[in-house]
């Protein structure tokens, strides 16, 4: 076992080592510890039943691993394989990703978020598949027990004229952030486009139907009016107590009283509004959930052109273009979608158009931006007061939101810049009118 194997290992779990899998019927680890057992003889198994490896090719040898932290889910391994036959279209460089561990306390809440991405990783195996993702070789999850695993091609960030990883919520580093939103916005065209053109065949609506009255019977605001008011509260005061890491014009008393008064007609209002947004039929499409600069990569065509992969495909669904949108710019600079998102959204409807999807109304398209910034801001960007705050528990000491203290540490720096963005939004859009008006 190469070194890197043995330093690696965690102690053993209390669940079963190895499931079967509900896509493939193949037997695949449910930890790191069991992937270590099972080798390379899994992996030939694993990457023959899906297509990835042909019946007279095999895994010799893992050559070396090493564990990768990052993200919500389980644990991370970088692969190096060798392969009996190489070929040019076989990566020897793979990404493996478990589900949370048995006995991990979050297990229940992240496992079946991976059910999802399998389903789509294997989903983009099919020939002229719309979008750069990271090429599967063997994605399953089983159901019964709340295990998956997730091996693809590994990305090779900073290196083959791949530009390097670039970080959630640190546009203000990038050289043309533009640049890159519109490779993101022509991606995500394209996906939807491809899909409501009927190019998947019937695989999109078999593996991720749209059932809009399920949707709509599942509130997406997980509190009360009680609790909104007490989150309320606490923006206000987070907004005197902490000046120097918001924009004057989304801490001004007079903004704020008018926002968290049309913040609780959100709640009164959750499902109209929800109705709104899923009922306009030409907006409905596969989508990527998330698609902040971080969940992508980037290189460069012989024209100079730039290009974009996705990864992280979680929350990969049907959803409204619309709500797409906002998952793709919500971790933006202000000022650059002040002055940009008039320009990307035109981008995306003309992209989605030309490439077989159905003609939308930019007005329409704009109402139900509101509508889907209204509905995701109320429901998860009001916690990030108390989440910054029990990050750094002297928010005086910080200089502004670039000191190292706040820049260098994800989840209050990324917790910030959502919330801010997303109230500068509301003010710059007068989204509180749009929802008083539905």
């Amino acid at each position: 076992m190469h070194a890197d194997m043995a330093s690696a290992i965690a102690p053993e779990d209390s669940g079963p080592s190895m499931v079967c899998g509900d896509a493939t019927g193949v037997a695949f680890p449910t930890s790191v510890d069991a992937f270590y057992e099972a080798g390379a003889a899994f992996l030939t198994d694993a990457f023959r039943a899906t297509g990835a490896l042909s019946d007279d090719n095999e895994v010799v040898e893992i050559v070396a691993v090493k564990e990768f932290f990052g993200g919500g889910m389980g644990r991370k391994l970088w692969l190096d394989v060798r392969y009996a036959r190489p070929q040019e279209d076989l990566h020897d460089i793979l990404f493996a990703k478990f589900t949370r561990e048995f006995g991990d306390p979050l297990r229940e809440l992240f496992s079946p978020v991976m059910e999802p991405e399998v389903r789509f990783a294997l989903l983009s195996r099919q020939p002229d598949f719309p979008v750069r993702v990271p090429v599967c070789y063997f994605g399953d999850y089983s159901a019964a027990t709340k295990c998956g695993l997730l091996i693809t091609e590994r990305v090779p960030y900073g290196r083959d004229g791949v530009e390097p990883l670039q970080d959630k919520c640190l546009d203000y580093e990038m050289a043309d952030p533009l640049e890159h939103y519109r490779a993101l916005t022509r991606a995500m065209a394209a996906l939807a486009a491809h899909h409501r053109a009927g190019r998947f065949g019937a695989a999109v609506e078999r593996q991720f139907p749209f059932d809009r009255a399920a949707i709509e019977a599942q509130p997406m605001i997980p509190y009360g009016r009680e609790q909104l008011v007490e989150k309320l509260n606490r923006l206000r005061r987070f907004a005197v107590e902490a000046t120097q890491l918001l924009p004057e014009a989304v801490r001004e008393p007079l903004f704020l009283e008018g926002f968290c008064r049309d913040a609780m007609v959100v709640l009164e209002r959750e499902a109209t509004l929800r109705a709104q947004v899923n009922g306009q039929d030409d907006m409905i499409a596969l989508c990527h959930w998330n698609m902040n600069v971080d969940n992508g990569w980037f290189w460069r065509d012989g024209d100079g052109g730039l290009h974009c992969g996705l990864l992280d495909w979680g929350g990969v669904a049907q959803m409204s273009l619309a709500m797409a949108f906002v998952g793709m710019t919500c971790a933006t600079e202000t000022d650059f979608l002040a002055a940009q998102e008039g320009a990307l959204i035109d981008l995306l409807l003309s992209e989605y158009r030309d490439a077989g999807g159905p003609l939308i109304g930019r007005e329409d398209f704009l109402l139900a931006l509101k509508y889907s910034i209204a509905l995701t801001g109320v429901a998860w960007m009001l916690d990030a007061p108390a989440l910054i705050e029990a990050e750094i528990s002297d928010l005086g000491q910080v200089k502004d939101r670039f000191d190292p203290e706040l820049r260098d540490r994800f989840l209050p720096r990324a917790q910030l810049q959502l919330m801010t963005v997303f109230l500068d939004s509301w003010r710059r859009l007068d989204i509180g009118a749009a929802v008083r008006a539905a």
